[in-house]
């Protein structure tokens, strides 16, 4: 059984997050930059994210997104919920039951539902802390890019004195006067 390219990516970016620690807000062309995602889509994923209090944003220069709470309190479980939290209507999930029951995988339903609550439980146990802590094992490094704040103007350039005459006749007063 596989997580889904939602739930992957989601955990990913927060890991991300969380090994960068203290460093402040961290841009998703950042994050889509070192993991190959695009910033739409992580944009999607944070918006969840978000939503379900997990990170916070912080907007303009220098902005993007930090943790909301320490990574010891931010379970995989909760992650993978913010992300996947299905908006189906009420009825929909009724229908999708009635259905399986007329096909014969009612007879296999409470074992999804134990599997499923294993799977549950198992994910809760594991911190994005002890993620980043795993990844910071095998050395795995996050570069620390200087903080983009502020708009900076450009340097006044130096003023440019010369010796040179600055006409035709202060030439020919210099050239006839070396003589």
């Amino acid at each position: 059984m596989r997580l889904s390219t939602k739930s992957r990516f989601a955990v990913t970016a927060m890991i991300d997050i969380a090994l960068q620690g203290n460093a402040g807000p961290i841009s998703l062309a950042d994050i889509g930059m070192r993991h190959r995602i695009s910033v739409s889509y992580l944009e999607q994923l944070f918006s969840k994210l978000r939503q379900s209090g997990l990170v916070e944003s912080t907007r303009g220069p220098g902005g993007g997104y930090s943790l909301s709470r320490a990574s010891e309190s931010i379970s995989v479980a909760d992650i993978i919920g913010a992300v996947e939290a299905h908006s189906d209507k009420p009825g929909k999930a009724d229908k999708a039951v009635a259905m399986q029951q007329g096909s014969g995988e009612w007879m296999t339903q409470e074992l999804w539902a134990a599997l499923n609550a294993k799977m549950v439980e198992h994910m809760q146990s594991i911190s994005l802390r002890h993620l980043a802590s795993e990844q910071r094992a095998k050395g795995v490094k996050i570069e620390a890019r200087p903080a983009k704040r502020g708009v900076f103007s450009a340097p006044k350039p130096k003023p440019v004195y010369t010796t040179a005459p600055n006409s035709v006749f202060a030439l020919g007063r210099s050239l006839l006067g070396s003589r």
